[in-house]
């Protein structure tokens, strides 16, 4: 080996700085070649871009950073240092070839600077390059080519010392540090807490995160992968080829680990894994806190630089327990909410429009990334990432901010149930079933073509319960809405017999999906004050919102959510509503059969998504009648729900009685509140009564306080079928009552007597559906109601009230 002499140029810093020049325009027309070329290509292949392109733009590529932000190399020399025969320090054989093959567990052991007999051992892997120099304050070398991007020496020096590597391409050169020369950049505390399945913070520990280590900025790459052979990063700083970019295992953990130094925000990269049959895959990281905009599938280096300005609303909100304050949801689908808006343009609009309807929370359907829009979102491939089709997650957090500060809970549709099969993402991940269970017959969702989630290894619960735990956290969401429960919980959910094995005991239940949903309530609500999580679970699973210590009769602890949504009550309640007035007296039990199991849980009233699409009609669409009888029976409806026990949510659209079903491709029917539309009046009626129903309920403790407990509502008559009326008491934590009487009919019943209590002196109407300006016919109660010493209804007074067609109407006291 020869020693490279330094420059012999007479202006070193001249010289450096007319090449960085010449360099960098070539190097930036073959970089803008190159990403064309790789633009044009599928994600998951850009791997496979010719190498002599390869070899080219990443040389250029590198010397446009590098050249010219550098002090020459050869301004460090004081002079060249001999290295020893080459043999002394090349890599053998088997060493060689695995790296190549990218089979090779632990590349920082043979790559990198190592202390050997007679001196310290340097050795370099880089494709494509043509000569690789060990650059020090004290010395330089050029190490000798050994082949296959392969370079070696062994130099007279007794420890390690501080270096950089000047990498040689054709026509230009890299100044770098050695990515091959630091110690791992993942503690063994997390690797610990990654083993037992217990690192509650596991996006801190896994995925890319941006870091100064040893004293050098740059970015770490961890992921689990316990079945592959070898894992490469691959991504724009090596032009997707990971060949010269090996990860290295750590210990058992199946974490496989690279910090690459002057890699930062905005990087794209995925994972090249060499599968145990020696096929290669690259795959999305399944930690990735940031992804390109879909189609396209590659994770990006992300760092959050957003200052969150809601102290005040996290100081608040775990005040009250959910079950017991007031709790009204307007239902969002972000992308169609407002056709077209980012995140930070919704922030403009949403929560200036949530506040003025008065509810209390947004639920929004799931916003982590997914590939097919027409999901919805909820076939996740980034459980960590907000989907980037609005924006960064930094403009997601803006939006979570802008409702806080507007006073408005943020609760978020999250999906632990299944994924979907793409191959670039979670699906068999290192080349055997690892997310998913390894039972075929417990891994494919026989509804949706999608895989379910082994809840029983420890890793995949610590991936789903950390999920959980960073959207809360990370994000400051107030509430988790998890979808598909029941499909979670039955082993036979779906499944013909013969399709599924019984559990341990002979039973139905997935016993390890109970574990994991137990678990995450468990540590949810006692890691963040004021969450809430709840259930869409349509069965009678006993004990969904039960504490998990609580055993009850079927042998389980309580799942531990705090609510869940009542799907009896919303297929019930859409039923009797849609029939024909003169039939509803057939279907009367169907309003009144919800408060036989009432307080069994903590309930939601959902009028959701899932019952305005797909030939169900929308809300509106679904009541009997003409025009005028459709809207009041819409409007009678909700005045039912909110004043039922249970919280209640409401799909965006039928705020205003939309009458199309939604659609994700274009979202509500806004122009029905345009003043220059015909029957903008109608449609703004049924908004402003919404509008009344919130602010109604949000000042009357009766409707919500007592949500959970019997001693909250009396039945005035449930049993009046014929006349479709029902009437019942609601009662606050004072036993201050509120009186809601719905007529089903499309009649006005003069003098209808009630029984009440008697120690109220007078009733009074707080709302009545039937008003004018809600678009009724303005059939009131406009004095107070004074009770009659008449018994009825099992109460020693009464009071006789109008009451109007297909109305609702509250009464508190006057």
């Amino acid at each position: 080996m020869t020693p490279r002499p330094p420059s012999s140029d007479p202006d070193p810093k001249k010289s450096a700085k007319k090449a960085a020049k010449s360099v960098k325009k070539a190097a930036e027309r073959e970089t803008s070649a190159v990403k064309k070329a790789a633009a044009k290509t599928p994600a998951v292949k850009k791997a496979a871009v010719k190498k002599a392109a390869v070899k080219k733009a990443v040389a250029k590529k590198a010397a446009a950073k590098k050249v010219g932000t550098k002090k020459a190399a050869t301004e460090k020399v004081a002079s060249p240092t001999p290295a020893l025969p080459p043999e002394a320090s090349a890599l053998d054989a088997h060493d060689r070839d695995r790296l190549r093959a990218g089979t090779h567990h632990d590349p920082h052991a043979v790559l990198g600077a190592h202390p050997l007999p007679g001196g310290i051992a340097f050795r370099v892997f880089k494709p494509y390059a043509l000569s690789v120099t060990v650059v020090a304050d004290t010395f330089r070398a050029e190490l000798h080519d050994d082949g296959d991007g392969f370079f070696s020496g062994l130099l007279p020096l007794r420890e390690v010392p501080e270096y950089r590597l000047l990498v040689a391409y054709e026509g230009s050169a890299q100044d770098t540090e050695d990515a091959y020369r630091f110690l791992p950049a993942l503690g063994d505390l997390d690797l610990h807490l990654i083993g037992e399945g217990r690192h509650e913070e596991l996006w801190r520990a896994l995925g890319a995160q941006p870091m100064t280590h040893q004293g050098v900025p740059g970015t770490r790459f961890t992921v689990w992968a316990p079945n592959a052979r070898g894992v490469s990063l691959a991504g724009t700083f090596n032009f997707w080829d990971g060949t010269g970019y090996p990860m290295r295992s750590l210990g058992s953990s199946g974490v496989w680990e690279l910090f690459v130094p002057g890699i930062g925000e905005g990087e794209l990269y995925k994972f090249e894994i060499t599968r145990p049959d020696g096929s290669k895959t690259l795959r999305a990281d399944p930690l990735a806190r940031r992804t390109e905009v879909p189609p396209n599938t590659s994770s990006i280096v992300q760092a959050s630089h957003h200052e969150w300005g809601d102290a005040a609303w996290l100081e608040q909100r775990a005040e009250t327990p959910a079950h017991e304050g007031p709790f009204s949801a307007y239902e969002v689908h972000l992308p169609s909410w407002r056709p077209g808006l980012t995140y930070r343009q919704l922030a403009e609009q949403l929560p200036a429009y949530v506040k003025d309807l008065g509810f209390t929370h947004v639920e929004l359907m799931p916003v982590a990334e997914h590939p097919f829009g027409g999901s919805w979102g909820y076939q996740v491939t980034g459980f960590y990432a907000p989907t980037a089709r609005l924006g960064t997650p930094d403009d997601f957090k803006y939006l979570v901010d802008a409702l806080h500060q507007a006073g408005i809970g943020v609760i978020m549709d999250w999906v632990p149930a299944h994924f979907p099969r793409d191959d670039w993402a979670l699906a068999e991940f290192d080349g055997r079933p690892l997310y998913e269970h390894e039972d075929p017959l417990r891994a494919a969702h026989p509804d949706w073509g999608t895989l379910e989630f082994d809840f029983g290894r420890r890793e995949v619960r610590n991936f789903l319960v950390a999920n959980a735990l960073y959207w809360c956290e990370e994000f400051h969401i107030d509430g988790l809405r998890v979808d598909a429960v029941a499909s979670m919980l039955y082993l036979d959910y779906s499944r013909e017999p013969g399709q599924w094995l019984p559990n341990e005991h002979g039973g139905r239940e997935n016993l390890d999906a109970v574990a994991f949903l137990q678990e995450m309530n468990a540590t949810v609500y006692r890691r963040v004050p004021g969450v809430v999580t709840i259930a869409e679970e349509s069965t009678a699973w006993d004990g969904v919102t039960r504490a998990t210590h609580h055993i009850g009769p079927g042998g389980f602890g309580g799942l531990g959510f705090g609510l869940k949504w009542n799907m009896g009550w919303m297929h019930d309640s859409l039923d009797y509503v849609q029939h024909e007035p003169v039939h509803r007296k057939y279907h009367h039990n169907e309003m009144t059969f919800s408060m036989v199991y009432a307080y069994s849980e903590n309930y939601v009233l959902p009028i959701s998504h899932d019952e305005v699409v797909h030939g169900k009609r929308s809300l509106v669409s679904k009541m009997p009648g003409d025009w005028w009888q459709q809207r009041a029976n819409h409007r009678a409806y909700l005045g039912f729900m909110w004043s039922h026990p249970g919280k209640q949510l409401l799909f965006m659209g039928q705020e205003f009685a939309q009458g199309a079903e939604w659609s994700e491709a274009h979202g509500p029917d806004w122009w029905l509140l345009d003043p220059a539309y015909g029957a903008e009046a109608d449609h703004r009626g049924v908004r402003d009564l919404v509008r009344d129903l919130n602010i109604v309920y949000r000042h009357t403790p009766a409707l919500w306080q007592r949500d959970t407990t019997p001693d909250g509502f009396q039945w005035v008559v449930g049993d009046a079928a014929d006349d479709n009326v029902f009437a019942f008491l609601r009662f606050d934590a004072e036993g201050v009552p509120l009186l809601s009487v719905s007529n089903f009919s499309p009649v006005v019943r003069p003098d209808y007597r009630l029984g009440v209590p008697d120690d109220i002196p007078a009733w009074h109407e707080s709302l009545n559906t039937d008003l004018a300006k809600y678009g009724g016919g303005d059939v009131t109660n406009p004095d107070a109601v004074k009770p009659e010493a008449t018994p009825w209804h099992g109460h020693p007074a009464s009071i006789q009230l109008t009451l109007p067609p297909l109305a609702t109407v509250w009464l508190r006291p006057a």
